[in-house]
């Protein structure tokens, strides 16, 4: 029988070396898959924008005017 270090039960830098670019590897995908869903759109995203004031671009709270003086838009 060859040795093995799974084998003895002991942990060698090969084996922790191989588990920490397993996590790192894990972790570059998760990101990335993060990544594509935040560029999808989501419904919302249309009344999100038309909170915003058309002059000085501020999101507006209510249904009152800007503090820049401009009326929303109906």
């Amino acid at each position: 029988m060859r040795w093995s270090p799974l084998r003895s039960g002991r942990i060698t830098r090969v084996t922790v070396f191989d588990m920490m670019l397993k996590i790192v590897a894990l972790f570059l995908v998760f990101i990335a898959i993060l990544g594509m869903f935040g560029k999808l759109r989501f419904p919302g995203q249309k009344r999100l924008a038309e909170a915003k004031c058309p002059k000085c671009g501020r999101y507006r709270i209510g249904k009152g005017p800007c503090s820049c003086g401009r009326l929303p838009k109906k």
